[in-house]
């Protein structure tokens, strides 16, 4: 990288220089491109890191090898002279070219180096420290999603920050959580509403303003009075309400499964309407998501026949590492991750003569694939029901990739937990489930429902309060 020519001394004035930890461009391999009129810099050791990790049949490879990709589309054949000053990015095909990207090629000496040089996050250090003293007119800035290396680089002087480009939220208790509850009845807070019947159903036409402003396509509405109705039509003016009948809602059954509390209900409402293409179901550990989830998914399989089969998939920390080392085929390989799939199964036929034929019946009547993520990229699934378990362990990035597997008459259902997230550098508010749902909330064709409570015993419920 050298030194940086300084046309004036007011930094203001001059292009950020952003230097992106490996990290970064492996949660986002495009994020080069969201810098704006910056300077992008990558250091060595990075693409170093980088080229270790692009081997190999793990999600992270792919991610790495399309971040090397993106950055030698940009560098091209450019001299080490032109990239030492950086060359322009262009955005897209035909966008205007908008900052510059160059690579860190010095390694600051062992005699001169801040930190030890035994570890790569010291050596990224070490050079940003040459390159602040080599360009002391501009603001030099480290972007990594490493908590422990933001707080080593301001140790060393070193101006350091998260990625935040896909992180829509700044809170979780912000994200759109699916209904909007009413203490006492909700009609109280509405001044006109127009009423009409339509192919047997009840419709309410209301105005799009306070206390219903913010509400999003296929959001529900719930009061202390037993009023239920989905918003089936969101306009900028007004707000078109599908009236629920509770006790019929609350009877509603898949595969024999009935919802626990209303907002099972809910969740099972959106997982068996067919025009419903994309749904994501949060809440905490045995709030009934994967069961619900696949009692929907086998009465629309056997039952119905909507969709011809089931891809069932989950993100697990060491996943995608230790399958290889198994043996046996890739469902064989898959089964000990997927425990929570058959064992959902046996309790949706634990009052069956016999639970172990039963849940054989359902294995061999329904086509139930397991599949592991890095099989799935690439691929294009046709009227299939695709779920996606534990899916707050993705990142954006990833989460994109899968979901847009999804081809013609295939519906996708992510589930997960916001507060147990396993994956380095993913938190609740950057996790992949949670830019989904933020995400599709505008989607005509998708809900999402943050589910309640713990029904699956009174021991998980004090367990996940008291623990």
């Amino acid at each position: 990288m050298g030194n940086i020519r300084q046309v004036s001394t007011d930094i203001s004035e001059q292009p950020i220089l952003y230097v992106l930890d490996t990290n970064v461009l492996i949660h986002d391999p495009a994020a080069i491109l969201e810098f704006e009129e910056h300077h992008v810099i990558i250091p060595m050791t990075v693409l170093e890191e980088l080229d270790k990790l692009k081997s190999g049949r793990q999600a992270i490879a792919a991610d790495c090898r399309q971040a090397i990709r993106s950055i030698d589309e940009i560098l091209g054949r450019a001299s080490p002279d032109e990239i030492e000053k950086g060359i322009p990015i262009r955005r897209g095909d035909k966008g205007p070219y908008r900052g510059s990207l160059s690579i860190l090629m010095n390694h600051a000496a062992d005699n001169i180096a801040i930190l030890p040089t035994h570890l790569n996050d010291n050596k990224i250090i070490n050079d940003i420290c040459l390159l602040k003293e080599n360009s002391p007119g501009q603001r030099t800035v480290l972007v990594t999603k490493d908590i422990n290396m933001r707080l080593k680089a301001r140790g060393c002087g070193i101006e350091s920050e998260d990625y935040h480009n896909d992180q829509l939220v700044s809170d979780i208790k912000l994200l759109d959580a699916g209904y909007l509850e009413f203490e006492n009845s909700f009609w109280d807070h509405i001044e006109n509403v127009e009423t009409e019947q339509q192919s047997g159903r009840t419709l309410h036409k209301i105005a799009k303003q306070e206390p219903v402003q913010e509400i999003n396509p296929n959001n529900f509405i719930i009061d202390q009075q037993g009023m239920i109705a989905r918003a089936i039509s969101v306009t900028d003016n007004t707000i078109t309400l599908l009236h629920l009948e509770h006790s019929r809602f609350l009877q509603q059954e898949a595969w024999g499964l009935r919802p626990r509390d209303i907002y099972q209900a809910m969740a099972l409402n959106l997982l068996l309407d067919p025009d419903i293409h994309l749904v994501s179901l949060t809440g905490s550990a045995g709030s009934g998501k994967t069961i619900l989830a696949l009692a929907a998914a086998i009465e629309m399989t056997i039952a119905t026949k909507l969709y011809r089969r089931i891809i069932v998939t989950r993100s697990t920390q060491g996943l995608d590492e230790d399958i290889g080392f198994l043996p046996g085929t890739e469902e064989e390989k898959m089964e000990p991750w997927l425990g929570a799939i058959t064992d959902n199964l046996e309790a949706l036929h634990y009052d069956d003569e016999d639970t172990d034929s039963s849940i054989d019946y359902i294995l061999k009547k329904v086509p139930l694939h397991f599949k592991s993520l890095n099989y799935i990229r690439g691929r294009s699934f046709q009227h299939s029901l695709i779920i996606i378990d534990e899916s707050q362990n993705l990142t954006p990035h990833q989460i994109k990739t899968i979901v847009t597997r999804a081809g013609t008459g295939s519906k996708v259902i992510c589930l997960g937990n916001l507060s147990q997230i396993d994956t380095p550098y993913l938190s609740s508010t950057s996790s992949g489930l949670t830019y989904l749902t933020e995400r599709f909330k505008n989607f005509d064709h998708g809900g999402s429902i943050q589910l309640q409570g713990v029904p699956r015993s009174l021991l998980a419920e004090y367990a996940e309060t008291n623990l």
